[in-house]
């Protein structure tokens, strides 16, 4: 019974993120309209009447959800505060700027942008507000979800230790074996809130998530590779019977087309315009030490191909002397002064727009690896290849999703998701959240002493083979 009144309650916590987002977006749009109204409509060329303004307070509305919706502002109880802040924040600037430019073209001249700026900061203290009593509310009303873990002969250790990360959504009350049979596991699912159906063999893994399903039981599920390209198959609908088709090409003609189009048109604007950080950064790389101011490594791309990456170099010169690769850990002693800042605001991956314009790299795609590590890897899981169907990106899903020590196969999940899933609008929005995920730090966690040793160790022994 108790079980039962959980899951009526989780149906409310939908409701009331819709709540909260609506109760952004009207806030905001009043705010700024109140702006518009006393400030910038009386000087516009044209005033606008009634309809006219309701249309203008419609346009930032829309501005202002498209950039939620590409910023993920409007996660409410799934993301941390300082993620869901950062997004709506990034929305509400980058919404203000585009209202100002509509204004000032409206006004034919220069338009005092203080008034718009006073609505923004006051906008950006919405946000806050709606954000921290969001978190309270539904922390109140929704605790963490009892967690049962449904396991195979992969022990889940390592995936709830990231879990316990967020020990606001996810309490794990038992962990189960499915040697213990079908039975017990269906008594246990019955009792459950939750069920996380960790790495099991697809045939047990469908008994266990149509039990969940015939017991109004929410599930959550490790992915495997087989279950991406089904995500990303096409509904055929020519028969009575359905159909998916499966097209394994990575990107159509004209998808190629038009992707390399804006990599070339946004590599070249970005270099123009990054030029003097390009040139700060060069110049204090030399300083330092007098090294060479690129880092020059070999990489692979679009159909195994080999081209040599540029990136600023941030350790000291030969930080790699055996010609083992050795991965950078939390407080690793190579990295240099300037290197930790160049690190830390992604100012190092800046020259790898070079690579983009004369075609070796994409701005959006999955991240080049070494060639060492794409043979190993491809060794280890047979499907690592399968990344490089598209050219190798700046950015892109393990990128903005992963971090620097995620797992080679949680990477290749990842990758696939995007190639699978791939649309111009999909580049676009990942473009955005490259800005978003800048302010962040867990994407650029290193690794660990610990890990960074068994991967070193792990390194050396291929290299002797």
């Amino acid at each position: 019974m108790g079980v039962n009144k959980y899951r009526n309650k989780e149906l409310y916590k939908k409701l009331l993120r819709y709540v909260f987002s609506v109760m952004l977006i009207a806030s905001q749009t009043a705010c700024f309209g109140r702006v518009w109204l006393t400030e910038y409509n009386p000087n516009i060329v044209w005033p606008f009447f009634e309809k006219g303004n309701w249309l203008f307070f419609a346009v930032y509305a829309i501005l202002f959800v498209v950039f939620l919706l590409c910023f993920d502002g409007l996660k409410y109880g799934l993301y941390r505060k300082f993620n869901l802040l950062l997004g709506q924040w990034l929305a509400t600037i980058g919404a203000t700027f585009i209202v100002y430019l509509q204004i000032a073209m409206l006004s034919l001249r220069f338009v005092n942008p203080v008034p718009l700026l006073w609505s923004m900061v006051v906008n950006l203290a919405l946000c806050v507000i709606l954000t921290l009593l969001s978190e309270w509310l539904i922390h109140t009303l929704f605790p963490a979800k009892r967690l049962l873990v449904i396991c195979d002969s992969y022990p889940p250790d390592q995936f709830l230790q990231k879990m316990s990360g967020r020990r606001d959504k996810y309490r794990v009350s038992e962990i189960i074996n499915v040697s213990e049979g079908l039975e017990a596991l269906e008594e246990k699912i019955k009792q459950a809130e939750n069920v996380l159906v960790y790495d099991v063999h697809s045939e047990m893994r469908n008994k266990l998530l149509k039990m969940c399903y015939e017991y109004d039981v929410r599930a959550y599920s490790t992915t495997k590779v087989s279950d991406i390209l089904i995500r990303g198959a096409e509904r055929i609908h020519i028969f009575d019977t359905p159909l998916l088709l499966y097209r394994n090409i990575g990107l159509t003609i004209e998808q190629r087309f038009f992707k390399r189009f804006m990599d070339i048109v946004v590599s070249l604007l970005l270099l123009i315009l990054t030029s003097p950080f390009l040139l700060i950064a060069a110049v204090a790389i030399k300083l330092y030490d007098g090294g060479p101011v690129f880092f020059l490594q070999d990489r692979c791309t679009l159909n195994g191909k080999v081209f040599k990456i540029h990136k600023f170099r941030s350790m000291i010169v030969d930080a790699e002397k055996e010609g083992i690769s050795v991965p950078a850990g939390e407080k690793d002693p190579r990295i240099t002064p300037v290197g930790r800042v160049l690190r830390a605001t992604r100012l190092d991956e800046l020259p790898q727009l070079i690579d983009i314009l004369v075609g070796n790299m994409s701005l959006v795609g999955p991240r080049p690896e070494r060639v060492e590590h794409v043979e190993k890897y491809t060794e280890e899981i047979p499907e690592f290849k399968y990344r490089l169907k598209v050219r190798g990106g700046l950015t892109g899903y393990a990128q903005l999703y992963g971090k620097y020590n995620t797992s080679a196969y949680d990477k290749l999940q990842l990758d696939l998701m995007y190639i699978q899933n791939y649309s111009l609008l999909l580049d676009i929005r990942l473009i955005l959240m490259t800005v978003k995920i800048m302010f962040m730090k867990e994407s650029t966690e290193g690794f660990t002493e610990e890990q960074r040793k068994e991967v070193q160790e792990q390194n050396q022994e291929s290299s002797q083979k």
